[in-house]
């Protein structure tokens, strides 16, 4: 594993006191585009484009319509800054209730992580690149 990737694997950052919870992942605010899919109760596929509250080294936080449930799979699509599609499986592990019936999801990525962190590593390094910061 690359020696960054390494590193930010194994980052943490402060908890967030409602939750009374340590994070083990480097997380960001970043209004990143993803398609979210999963199928329900009854076996129905369905799908629904959002954007990402903020991502992490491990997972992700966004708004859905669907209902879902805590421990539900689901996959997120999006790109790299450079336009590489990335396609990921997460599980379900918080559900708390958002504006107009919707629902604030927080992920964590079980399936393809390596494709995550690097689509989270090409979007910090976009975004201090935008902002003119230099290493």
């Amino acid at each position: 594993m690359h020696p960054i990737l390494f590193f930010l694997c194994h980052m943490v950052t402060t908890s967030q006191p409602q939750f009374e919870e340590r994070r083990f992942a480097l997380r960001m605010a970043l209004r990143l585009p993803v398609v979210v899919s999963g199928r329900t109760e009854d076996g129905a596929a369905w799908s629904e484009p959002t954007e990402t509250d903020d991502i992490s080294t491990l997972g992700a936080l966004f708004q859905l319509n669907q209902e879902i449930e805590i421990g539900d799979s689901l996959y997120l699509r999006s790109h790299r800054p450079d336009g590489v599609p990335v396609e990921v499986k997460a599980k379900v592990v918080r559900v708390t209730p958002a504006s107009y019936g919707s629902h604030r999801v927080g992920v964590t990525i079980i399936e393809q992580q390596e494709s995550w962190l690097r689509l989270f590593v090409a979007w910090i390094a976009d975004d201090n690149i935008a902002e003119g910061v230099t290493e």
